[in-house]
């Protein structure tokens, strides 16, 4: 599998014969000129995980794409399926399985919203928007979250040690004056036979 990173919680997935991008946000760049996607997942509202503004563009670009969102995007977006917890899509010859469905506490008197983490190609790849759900399938390849308001490091890191995965790909790093800080925290606490590799925005890095 391919992966793009274009900054923040945005990954596009290539396995080959699919190509899957995920959370084309406001913090991220470079998404906004992609062809070919088979689909577009979104796994929260908010501006920083769907970039409302460039959205219409990206899909009219891709009209082949299959737009999968949230129970809370849903409303905002046109001729989207709307993916909870349990479901299951074929993408080309790709599986994607919606696991979770709420973001992480930001603070009590924040409304939590709905989050669809999405386990793709059986545990290829996991993304899991804002929260720590930790799937049932093991995982190859995990696009962890390195900064949030809802987030704090050691969280990270128990959530790096469940999950387990042979790859983490640090993602949710804008919001972070310093994403090196993180990942060195990440290298030094990850499990023994996990690889913490920090992808360069917007360049084709195979997992």
């Amino acid at each position: 599998m391919q992966v793009v990173h274009f900054g923040h919680a945005c990954v596009l997935l290539d396995t080959g014969t699919t190509r899957i991008l995920i959370d084309p946000g406001t913090f991220s760049a470079g998404f906004e000129d992609l062809t070919d996607l088979d689909a577009v997942l979104v796994t929260h509202q908010h501006f920083d995980h769907v970039d409302a503004e460039r959205l219409p563009a990206l899909l009219e670009a891709n009209p082949q794409a299959q737009l999968i969102v949230d129970e809370g995007t849903a409303p905002s977006v046109e001729n989207a399926t709307v993916a909870r917890p349990g479901d299951t899509f074929k993408i080309g010859d790709t599986a994607v399985r919606v696991v979770g469905g709420q973001h992480a506490t930001i603070h009590q008197d924040i409304p939590i919203v709905p989050n669809a983490a999405y386990v793709v190609g059986d545990g290829a790849f996991y993304h899991p928007g804002d929260s720590l759900f930790v799937p049932d399938e093991d995982v190859d390849v995990l696009g962890l979250p390195a900064g949030a308001p809802w987030l704090k490091t050691g969280e990270a890191v128990d959530f790096l040690r469940e999950v387990k995965p042979r790859v983490a790909v640090p993602i949710h790093e804008k919001t972070l004056a310093s994403p090196q800080m993180a990942v060195r925290f990440f290298d030094l606490l990850k499990p023994e036979d996990t690889e913490v590799r920090l992808l360069t925005p917007g360049e084709v890095t195979a997992v």
